[in-house]
């Protein structure tokens, strides 16, 4: 029983860093666990799946009249960085960035949001 209790203490304890050794070589590897659970996880990107028939075209700018660059199929979920007012499209005026490191935006009229997306700055 002696040895359970003991055991159970010395790894609670060794998870604080209360029990470092004397040399750095010991102690670097409990600083840097402490440290990792310590460091905020990345948040996410919201996603938004595109809801238009035949697709939805990614374009340069947030209107229907500049350059098409890509086209989303329909069910495609893609990253979305930002929102913005731009050419009104069927009643609406939002357009979405679209992220992950791709270039262009999105009519926000044919695309279902999955999270929260906040205003471009």
């Amino acid at each position: 029983m002696r040895k359970v209790v003991a055991a159970g203490a010395v790894a609670a304890l060794a998870g604080t860093g209360i029990l470092l050794g004397s040399s750095a070589a010991s102690a670097a590897p409990a600083t840097a666990t402490v440290a990792a659970r310590q460091a905020p996880a990345p948040a996410a990107q919201p996603t938004g799946k595109v809801v238009a028939n035949g697709g939805l075209w990614v374009r340069q700018d947030a209107t229907t009249a500049s350059k098409r660059l890509n086209l989303l199929p329909q069910g495609t979920v893609t990253a979305l960085q930002c929102k913005k007012n731009g050419q009104n499209v069927d009643g609406n005026r939002l357009w979405y960035k679209v992220g992950a490191g791709k270039p262009g935006w999105v009519a926000a009229r044919y695309v279902q949001n999955l999270a929260p997306v906040p205003y471009c700055k």
